[in-house]
């Protein structure tokens, strides 16, 4: 699992503790559930972690910081084993996605970074940098093991890999986001299943999909 915190360069002082990181995040998801965005505060999160407030600030300088790395902590428990083929490996790691969606801390948390960072572009982009970017890693490695089976080209032009990789990570997490938490719509094994079709041979593939 990746780290939480974002490093703010070299620190002195006793060295930080992951129990305590994993409580404040932990309490901080509670938080969100319970009182929502707006009420939350760093003041909460610390009595419900057992950390002092002095604690908290040394390792997030505010709310913003604090609710996009508990979120991101979740999503980086996605795995993506490699099942044998690149609409097996897809399958997978959207059903995985989709039940993580479902548990509550998690839609409450996405749903409210995303809403406030409508309006604030530094949490746009920790949002970018702590969960869009760092999940990205799903993507390369689906496509290197299809390259390495076969199933698809490889490619020379970092760009235009790039490019590609940037459109895949969209095209999924948007549809599944979109299917679960938008349309409060089942993200089941058939809507998978054509998802991945789509995805692997295009809309003629998709539509022969029971």
């Amino acid at each position: 699992m990746c780290s939480s915190a974002t490093p703010r360069g070299p620190r002195t002082g006793r060295p930080r503790s992951a129990e305590a990181d994993e409580a404040i995040l932990e309490a901080t998801r509670a938080a969100l559930v319970e009182l929502g965005w707006s009420k939350l505060t760093m003041g909460d999160v610390a009595g419900r972690a057992g950390v002092a407030k002095t604690t908290l600030y040394r390792r997030w300088a505010n709310k913003n910081e604090l609710v996009v790395d508990a979120v991101a902590v979740l999503f980086d428990e996605l795995e993506l084993p490699d099942l044998g083929s690149l609409r097996a490996d897809i399958e997978h790691v959207v059903l995985q996605f989709a039940s993580l969606l479902q548990r509550p801390e998690t839609k409450t948390a996405l749903m409210a970074v995303v809403a406030e960072s409508t309006r604030d572009e530094p949490l746009r982009e920790r949002i970018r940098g702590s969960i869009v970017d760092r999940q990205k890693r799903l993507v390369l490695d689906g496509r290197r093991r299809a390259q390495e089976r076969g199933e698809l080209p490889a490619e020379h032009d970092p760009v235009t890999v790039d490019a590609v990789d940037d459109l895949i990570f969209d095209v999924v997490a948007g549809a599944v986001v979109h299917r679960a938490l938008v349309s409060a719509e089942p993200v089941d094994a058939a809507w998978v299943a054509r998802l991945s079709a789509l995805l692997v041979g295009g809309l003629g593939a998709a539509a022969t999909v029971g």
